[in-house]
């Protein structure tokens, strides 16, 4: 008979303890290791920044942006540390020095080759269950951005020819068709 090997159990202690420039997500006791993002991930998350970040500012709106990296707690007991690509946080109770704490009120994930299963399964059940309001898949390879509206309870589908209306915000329409992946 095989040894039945326990898995083991991590913290955010194993996340604060990783080698310099190495980043991790944790989520109920197990590790995922992150890559380095790609050129277009990362033209992406700079591009939809400051799409969201310049509509804010112009509103003089309370919501504040961050990209990556940038330290979400899903939950108090810290059992669930994400990166995700751009928060946008409302309340800015949420917000310390360590990041946000508890629900961003807007989340957009951009898939990479790496992130797949998790963008679109782990992430997408624990953003749904702590509250996010609204969440975006943005998915290059495959030309699609989901969107999930979790108040209004929908998901819609786009492609990166459309442009895309936020729903936690009255008037904000991203054209993606304007935003360059050359």
């Amino acid at each position: 008979m095989a040894a039945v090997r326990e898995m083991e159990y991590y913290t955010i202690d194993d996340i604060y303890n990783l080698p310099d420039g190495q980043r991790a997500e944790l989520i109920d006791g197990e590790l995922y290791m992150m890559a380095t993002p790609g050129r277009i991930h990362q033209r992406l998350v700079m591009e939809l920044s400051f799409v969201i970040r310049d509509y804010i500012g112009k509103k003089n709106g309370d919501c504040e942006v961050y990209p990556s990296p940038f330290a979400v707690f899903l939950n108090a007991d810290h059992s669930i540390y994400l990166e995700p690509d751009i928060s946008v946080i409302c309340d800015k109770n949420k917000l310390t020095d360590e990041g946000c704490q508890g629900a961003p009120d807007w989340i957009i994930e951009i898939v990479s080759p790496g992130s797949r299963q998790m963008d679109y399964n782990k992430k997408l059940f624990k953003y749904r269950k702590v509250g996010v309001r609204e969440y975006w898949i943005v998915d290059p390879g495959k030309n699609r951005i989901m969107v999930y509206d979790f108040e209004g309870d929908s998901v819609e589908e786009y492609s990166f020819s459309d442009k895309i209306k936020a729903g936690i915000y009255a008037d904000l329409e991203i054209d993606f068709s304007g935003i360059s992946m050359e």
